[in-house]
């Protein structure tokens, strides 16, 4: 895994995005402030979703909440991914070798993951039961992604 993400980062050094991002004063700051933003939006959407699909507030619809709240969550991802990559850019090589960040990475594939059968589940009409499973698990993925996002620095 450390070889691939090694060779990300020197092809975001190549194309010039690694350069720009260490050479600006404003731009790590901003993408480090977006990223914060998309994590809000992410996880305190999929958090509401997943602990009511886990049983909580079941007076409230989940069909609507679940339409409301998961174009929220798409957003905040994709906020994250893009902020992520500049982040990524100031540092790669480093990142490349820190087995918290690749922890993270390897988090966020098993939580893509679980999302995916949720939503081939869900379209599929299965059980709740299994779907409170992935609801849980969903949960605890996401908080062990930002965990180790924020202990990147420290590692």
């Amino acid at each position: 895994m450390e070889a691939s993400i090694l060779s990300a980062a020197l092809w975001l050094d190549a194309i010039g995005v690694g350069p720009w991002v260490r050479g600006s004063a404003n731009i790590y700051p901003w993408a480090n402030v977006a990223h914060v933003l998309g994590a809000i939006a992410l996880v305190g959407t999929i958090g509401v979703v997943d602990l009511r699909l886990a049983g909580l507030w079941r007076s409230l619809p989940t069909e609507p909440l679940v339409r409301a709240l998961t174009p929220v969550a798409v957003g905040g991802f994709a906020v994250m991914l893009a902020s992520g990559l500049l982040l990524f850019a100031s540092d790669g090589p480093a990142l490349a070798r820190s087995m918290t960040f690749q922890v993270k990475l390897a988090l966020i594939a098993v939580a893509a993951a679980n999302a995916a059968m949720f939503r081939w589940r869900a379209q599929r009409g299965h059980a709740l039961g299994a779907t409170r499973l992935l609801a849980l698990v969903s949960l605890a993925l996401w908080t062990a992604i930002v965990v180790a996002g924020r202990m990147i620095a420290y590692s």
